[in-house]
């Protein structure tokens, strides 16, 4: 651990062919921050994530983990992956294997935790979110809320230093969107540090220490949740807000 900011991304550019989704990304994640993304379908959220995580190579600038360039092409991928958690659209649990085993596959075969230790936190965690009695179950038996709550422990089961949160409730009945924004504030209130993208507005204002505004691969306006969200300034920001009714 250093002194450095947990996330810190300069000048990130990217593009698929001769279209740049990323254009000179400047960004920092500090300890026990949640930063909520947001923004129109297309202004790059989902790729500056994949970018973090190392899913996504860049064209330019630097992705810095504690302090540590992890865009460097000597970086040890699998290693630097190890230590960030990832949570996605679809939940992306194994339909073959038990919540529990889902939930303990990282510690044990990336960590090198044995089943027993892994077991054990597993089951503590999954008695937090009121799913123990599932740990048995295949993922098919439980609700899309529940899948995305078990993916959200399977991330967090091994301590990661940031967790990467992709429009975690876009593919949720909006029913059950409530109970995986709820995981979400508990683990901010835990100390997380977390980079997400949301299209959660009311939750953005009440959890994130931070908004940060994409438009067309750039960051065009960021600050407090209240500053960003009640007193916009750039006009696609203001258009952006009264479509979604912010």
């Amino acid at each position: 651990m250093t002194d450095a900011p947990v996330l810190e991304l300069r000048g990130l550019r990217k593009s698929f062919g001769e279209h740049e989704v990323l254009r000179g990304i400047d960004l920092t994640v500090d300890q026990h921050q949640v930063i909520c993304v947001i923004g129109a379908s297309g202004s790059g959220k989902s790729t500056l994530l994949k970018t973090v995580n190392l899913l996504e190579g860049i064209d330019d600038g630097q992705v810095l983990l504690q302090g540590t360039d992890i865009s460097d092409p000597r970086v040890d991928v699998d290693a630097t992956r190890a230590r960030i958690g990832v949570v996605f659209q679809q939940f992306n649990l194994f339909p073959h294997i038990t919540v529990l085993d889902n939930v303990t596959l990282a510690s044990r075969k990336v960590h090198g935790i044995d089943r027993a230790t892994a077991e054990q936190t597993a089951r503590r965690l999954l008695e937090r979110i009121g799913l123990a009695d599932f740990a048995g179950s295949y993922p098919d038996r439980l609700s899309g809320g529940q899948q995305q709550r078990v993916a959200i422990v399977r991330a967090i089961a091994s301590d990661p230093e940031l967790l990467l949160l992709d429009e975690v409730t876009s593919a949720l009945d909006p029913m059950l969107v409530g109970e995986v924004l709820d995981l979400v504030t508990e683990l901010k209130q835990q100390g997380s540090t977390i980079l997400m993208t949301t299209h959660e507005m009311h939750f953005a204002r009440n959890v994130a220490d931070r908004i940060v505004f994409l438009h067309r691969g750039e960051v065009v306006e960021q600050g407090e949740p209240a500053a960003v969200l009640d007193s916009p300034q750039h006009p696609a920001l203001v258009e952006f807000l009264s479509r979604v009714g912010a």
